[in-house]
């Protein structure tokens, strides 16, 4: 097995091993990440009703106007704020948060850790 096809895997594995163990509730909803090469994306979800509460992407028009410069750090930075801001418009306070089978660092930190500062609890 070539070395994309296994990293693939472990990807798939891991992100099956997450999902099997978090569950959003009415009261803590997941709030969940994926990334592509290019861009960021995060869902807060309610998964016993099966709805999207809040959404927010780094394709979003406000994570576009505040970020000029700065890399793709700092655009999960801003996406983190922004989730943040969308869950407090909505009552949501506290998530389950879910990194979708992607390690813990880089940008999927950074848009945790944004998240956290704007005042989501998780």
């Amino acid at each position: 097995m070539d070395k994309s096809k296994r990293k693939q895997n472990s990807h798939l594995r891991r992100k099956r091993r997450v999902r099997r163990k978090i569950s959003g509730t009415t009261h803590r909803p997941r709030l969940s990440v994926s990334r592509s090469l290019k861009h960021i994306y995060a869902q807060i979800i309610d998964d016993e009703n099966g709805k999207t509460i809040a959404h927010a992407s780094s394709l979003s028009p406000e994570v576009r106007e505040n970020t000029a410069e700065g890399g793709k750090i700092q655009v999960a930075k801003n996406v983190g704020q922004l989730i943040a801001q969308k869950a407090k418009d909505k009552q949501v306070e506290g998530v389950v948060f879910d990194r979708g089978g992607n390690l813990y660092h880089g940008r999927i930190k950074a848009l945790a850790e944004a998240a956290r500062e704007s005042g989501l609890k998780f």
